[in-house]
């Protein structure tokens, strides 16, 4: 065991320990909606509840998900050939574009719950949420614009 653990490089071992820590906490957290959404079921609350739970913890689990794919499949050692940029223009958009289904949804279902309960007063938040979801997106646009693409490294 210990001699397989030397051939292996340090940033592929920690890639693979981090992804596996994520897996594991992506499952965790599938579990614990599960659990969540039959216990809301179990009882006397309403079905849109345990929905919006349900839909909660899944895009939270989906998000470490594809933390978890992206670290195994940037940093396990096999796509060395690549330079930083070319694996950033490679990711970065998937993980983001992850993070922004999962806060723009959060937003949206805060939105629903607060209008649904007369908290008109307390929308500010949901708003800033979507808000700062634009800002990423746009963000996230002015980054793969200004960054170098394969082919132009290609052509130097």
């Amino acid at each position: 065991m210990i001699d397989m653990l030397r051939n292996i490089p340090l940033r592929a071992l920690f890639a693979r320990l981090f992804s596996l820590l994520f897996f594991f906490l992506a499952f965790t957290l599938v579990a614990a909606t599960i659990s969540d959404v039959i216990e809301i079921l179990r009882s006397d609350q309403p079905l849109m509840k345990a929905m919006i739970n349900g839909v909660n913890g899944s895009i939270i689990a989906l998000a470490v998900y594809e933390l978890a794919m992206v670290i195994r499949s940037e940093y396990s050692g096999r796509s060395e050939s690549h330079d930083i940029m070319t694996m950033m223009r490679r990711t970065l958009p998937r993980f983001i574009s992850t993070v922004c289904v999962a806060m723009s949804l959060e937003g949206l279902i805060m939105i629903i719950k607060y209008s649904q309960l007369e908290l008109a007063g307390n929308l500010v938040y949901p708003v800033a949420i979507i808000a700062s979801t634009a800002l990423l997106l746009a963000a996230l646009g002015v980054f793969l614009k200004m960054a170098p693409r394969e082919s132009d490294n290609n052509c130097s």
